[in-house]
Parts: C-alpha cells; structure tokens; sequence
C-alpha cells in the first residue's frame, strides 16, 4: 500500500514562510502539506514545488472554540465563518478540515458541551456536505485535568455520530493520544472505519517509572519531557509504543486513501531548526517502510 507522506508545519520549519516551508518538504521527499489556512498563495505555492494540500485549520474551530461557546449570538458569528471558509477552501480544492473540539469554557462538562455542539454542528455538516468538504476531528483530549475536547473516545465519538450519521464529519486518526488515554488505537480504525478522514503520523511512549509515581494522572509537581503529563510523552513514529505495521495493515483493510501526516511534537526533535528538520526526516523514514 503506497500513501503519500505529509506533514503539519512545526514553528522554526515554518518561521520564514509557506516559500521557503515547500522547498524544504518537497526537497526531502514529503508529498503533502497541513496548513493553518488556504489560499490562491498557498495553493500556488504548494503547486510550484510539487506538493498538495493535505488538511486545512478550521477558523475558529481548533483549540478553545466559540462554536461550543455558551454565548448564543458567540456561536453564530463562528458558525458562520467557518462555512465560509468551507465555501473558500472548496472553490481552491480543499478537501479536508481540521477542527479540536475544544469549549470556550473549558470547565463545563463533556456532557454540556456536547449538548451545546448538537446544536451548532448539524447545520455546520450539511454546509461541508453541499461543498464536499470532510471534517476531521483531532482526538486530542485537551489540557489536564478537564480534558474537555469533544471526540477524543469511543464513546463520545458514538454519541456525535449518532446525532450526524453523515461521512462529512469524521475523525482524524491519531494513535498517539489514544495510546496515552488507554484505548485499543487498532481497534477504532475498525469500529470507525467509515469516519475516518484523515491520519496522523504521531507516537506516543508509556513511561512506566514515571507511570508508577502518578498514575494515569497528569503528574502535580512538573515533567520531565515536553509534550508530555508525566506518565507518556508524545514522540515520532517509530520511538514510541504504536505498532506501524499493523496500523498500515488496518489502513489498507478498511480502504483509507489519505496520507499519512507527520505531527512533530517529541521532546528530542524541539526547540531548533536542525532538531525540527531531523524529527521530519525520522518520522517519514520510519513511515516509509510501511507505507510506501
């Protein structure tokens, strides 16, 4: 099975710009790029370096967001940017959005959230469906000890697909946080494999010393890697606990034709350029084998 290799654009790779971000990917064999938004630019951009779009940043709809604001007249103003946005990327090509649920108010619970997202996201996904756009949602559970993202489990992921049955709106498979959540991340490429719309290139270590003082927990007097709580942190393919083969194996089972994108977020490949540069080269070996 041959999928293209992507990655999201980690901060000192993309400092100088979408110019110099393409000429560095496309010269070191990546085939696709994840953006924070989409234009005439960045699609020619893309183009002129023999690269694709991979998926694009919902405005307003990654990180603590309005559409699941309490504020009625909040939402709407946030409703309505993002379907024109859906409008935009779709006249330029784009096929899929990013969004990470997270409420506005991160202290309210799962349960009100969610009862606040039944009533923005139906008109959001027939919006996406008109325009043939598909929405991946980010299974990042969000900052501890709320953890308050819609769509990070199997079983909130069941109770928003019940409510829209719709293929528009699906998931980003990304084992590394259910590896950190301790969720079978083979077994939802199974249970969901008509929603899955996109797929990370991420991995994540259980660190068991650290696992012993804290638990599951997120550890209370500090860490000692970044992008991590204390008992896991987050790495490259490959340098952590998800088995690749088998999810290539799974992929190709339930017909994904996507790629496969890099999410750079390992406390080794941080904090310079050269460190960023060599944590994408990594990633995409260790993909490759598998993959390509």
């Amino acid at each position: 099975m041959t999928k293209k290799i992507g990655m999201r654009i980690p901060p000192k790779i993309g400092a100088d710009g979408i110019e110099s971000v393409a000429k560095w990917a496309s010269s070191n064999g990546i085939d696709i790029i994840d953006v924070p938004y989409y234009n005439e630019e960045v699609k020619s951009v893309l183009e002129a370096n023999g690269l694709e779009v991979g998926s694009i940043d919902g405005v307003g709809a990654v990180g603590q967001t309005k559409l699941l604001s309490k504020d009625e007249a909040a939402r709407a103003e946030a409703v309505e940017a993002l379907k024109n946005q859906m409008t935009e990327i779709s006249r330029l090509g784009g096929k899929v959005m990013f969004m990470c649920l997270v409420p506005e108010d991160i202290t309210i619970s799962r349960k009100d959230a969610f009862e606040i997202w039944k009533e923005t996201f139906p008109s959001i996904v027939e919006h996406a469906e008109k325009e043939g756009v598909y929405i991946a949602l980010e299974g990042w559970p969000g900052p501890a000890p709320y953890y308050p993202t819609l769509g990070s489990t199997p079983e909130m992921l069941r109770a928003m697909f019940d409510v829209i049955p719709s293929k528009h709106f699906g998931i980003n498979y990304d084992p590394s946080h259910l590896v950190r959540l301790g969720i079978d991340y083979l077994r939802v490429m199974s249970d969901f494999a008509d929603r899955i719309n996109y797929c990370h290139g991420k991995d994540t270590e259980i660190l068991y010393d650290e696992q012993y003082e804290c638990g599951n927990i997120a550890a209370t007097f500090g860490v000692n890697y970044d992008f991590s709580e204390g008992p896991w942190r987050y790495t490259i393919p490959g340098q952590g606990d998800v088995n690749w083969s088998k999810v290539a194996v799974r992929l190709e089972k339930i017909g994904y034709e996507g790629p496969i994108s890099i999410e750079l977020e390992d406390h080794r490949y941080w904090g310079s350029l050269e460190k960023e540069q060599q944590g994408i080269i990594k990633a995409k070996e260790h993909l490759e084998i598998y993959f390509k």
